[in-house]
Parts: C-alpha cells; structure tokens; sequence
C-alpha cells in the first residue's frame, strides 16, 4: 500500500485549519486537502522517468478557496444541475440557490467543495469526514458523508458513502480537471478518449437533459472506440462535452464497470476508469478561458483539460424515469470509482 503522509496546508480564518495529505505509491503521488476533498495534485512518473502533475489546480490554499470552476473537489450534496434549483420530497416543494444560469448547480452556494472536512489516516490513505446539517443549504436531513482515498499501486480508488436523518437527493462526484500532457498544457486535442456507454443525454440550452436517453450510434457522442477529442470537439453542438454518458439503465444492480479510458499518445500515458455509478459527465472544459492562474502560474484556457465525473444523472430528483436519486433514513449510498494510471 501507499506511505501516507500528513503536513498543514494553512488556515481559513473562522473555520480552521486546512491538511494535506500526500499518498505516495512508487509511480503516483496524489496530494489531497481537507478543503472540499481536494486533489490538489496527482504525479505520474512518465515512460521516461519524467513526472507530470496532471491535474489542473492552484499553488496555495487562497485559489482553493475561491475555486469557481472546483478543481479537483468532491462536489455535493448533488453534483451536476438540478432545473430551476427545485424539487419535491414527500410532498414538500424545495428551493435551492440558483447559481449557473436559471439552476442549482455542485450543492449550491456553499456546498461539499466549500468546507474543511475532518480527517484521518488509513490504511493507504485518507478518510474525510464531513457532517451536513438539516437544512443545509436548504437540502433536507442530517447527512454524515465520508470520502475515502485510497492508492495501492497504480489506482486510486475514491469510495463514498453517506447517512440521512431524512429523506434527501444526493448525488457525489469527484471534479479533477485532467491533461495527460501535464497540468498547465495548451489543450487536449491530441488526447484519445474512449467511453463505454451506448446511450447518453441531450441537454437543453440551459445544460438540463430533456428526459430522452439517446442512442450514441450515428452521433458525435459515439465513444465506444477511441476517438481524437481535437476532431471530435468539433463535431458536437455548442462549446464542447458536457453530457452525462449512461453506464447502466434504471434499477440496474450498482456494479462496478471499467466506463472510460483516455490516451495520450506523445506522452504514453493513459488513464483508465471504473465506477459503481450509473453515469459519468464527460466535460472538456468548455468555460475556462485563459483568466484563471494555476499551479506554477500556468493558464488554464478553453479545452485544456477534461473531466469524467463519474455520478448519478444530471436532475434525476426532478426525472422519474432516471435513477434514484433519493437517499432515505436507514439506508445506505455508497459508491466506488477507480482512476488507474498507467503509461504505454
């Protein structure tokens, strides 16, 4: 298993002190901080002995503390939109801060990735634990959540779970900006991307799907075999991905599927996924635009990284027909998803 170690990162005045861990396996090293779950780096050694950090991010807690575009964070209570930020639960109407566009998008105002988790060591990692009040963000019911990294090798391996008082939507992911060619890299157009999902989502124009589940076949969102994601981009309609890619249909068993692979060619190294989840948002980055200074002061411009958040579908709590998004008291949600790493 991976040394586990632990060293402070700062402090947010009022709230308290922000760790770091670091997980070192003999080719990966992965930095995490209490703030939001947040992967603050993730190290590979290359074919040629060189290591590329290869996820996007800041040099300091202060950029972690703005983060508007939430690098590397756990994002929650429910990841991705909810429509007009509104739902129903037993009867009762909610309405949650609306903040992208006309919808509640990553838990709201102050969500998952906004607030310093506890933490302790494990075997071959970190445990974050973080307890959401009733009422939280307007959500319903007490969560307890728990967010568990863990590397052995050359795979890290996220698992969640979480409690409810009450019955509530929850819905958490991991958002990491990757570029295999090493954080702060122009683009990703020279990357190869694979997705095993035979359907996907159309969206609307404010990004909520229509509650079709459409067939990839024909389409520009067809990834079953390896594609340039340069070419590719420039098939699909508006600035780029942003589609949820259905793994499983509703009421399939939660059981885990390798769902996307990407490759990059120049570099060797490829990145394989799996997940307990029924989708995952493939997202290219498509609202950077140069004005954000990341690690080492590098620019972050449009398509220069991309996303595979692995998660339930995007407004399922407002979707009959899409998974359950409902977490109710005495049940458990629980997921897994594993990032390998690997260079060829």
């Amino acid at each position: 298993m991976a040394l586990v170690l632990m060293e402070e990162f700062g402090e947010v005045p009022g709230e308290g002190r922000v760790q770091k861990w670091i997980l070192k396996s003999s080719n990966i090293t992965v930095e995490i901080i209490t703030l939001g779950c947040i992967i603050t780096a993730i190290k590979c050694k290359g074919k040629n002995g060189e290591v590329n950090d290869i996820v996007l991010g800041y040099d300091d807690l202060e950029g972690y503390l703005a983060n508007p575009k939430y690098f590397g964070a756990v994002v929650g209570r429910v990841a991705n939109r909810i429509a007009k930020g509104r739902f129903v639960v037993d009867g009762k109407d909610y309405q949650l801060a609306i903040n992208n566009g006309p919808n509640s998008l990553h838990g709201g105002l102050r969500g998952f990735s906004k607030v310093i988790w506890g933490s302790e060591g494990v075997e071959g990692g970190v445990r974050l634990t973080l307890t959401s009040p009733d009422g939280d963000q307007n959500y319903p019911g007490e969560v307890q959540a728990s967010v568990t990294y863990t590397l052995e090798g050359d795979t890290l391996s996220i698992q969640y779970q979480a409690r409810s008082t009450r019955t509530t939507p929850i819905n958490l992911t991991n958002h990491s900006y990757f570029n295999l060619a090493g954080q702060g890299s122009a683009d990703i157009y020279d990357h190869e991307v694979s997705i095993n999902a035979p359907t996907y989502l159309p969206v609307d124009d404010v990004m909520i799907p229509t509650g079709e589940v459409r067939p990839v076949e024909h389409t520009p969102f067809d990834l079953r075999r390896p594609v340039l994601i340069g070419p590719r981009l420039k098939e699909v309609p508006g600035p780029g991905f942003d589609h949820n890619f259905c793994l499983s249909s509703p009421g399939d068993a939660w059981t885990e599927r390798m769902c996307a692979r990407v490759f990059h060619p120049a570099s060797g190294s490829v990145l394989e996924v799996s997940t307990t989840q029924p989708g995952v948002q493939f997202y290219t980055a498509n609202f950077l635009d140069g004005s954000f200074k990341g690690k080492g002061g590098a620019s972050y411009p449009k398509h220069s990284a991309f996303c595979l958040e692995t998660q339930n579908w995007p407004d399922a709590v407002n979707q009959a027909s899409f998974p359950d998004a409902l977490l109710r008291p005495g049940e458990q949600y629980r997921h897994v998803t594993r990032f390998t790493f690997s260079t060829t």
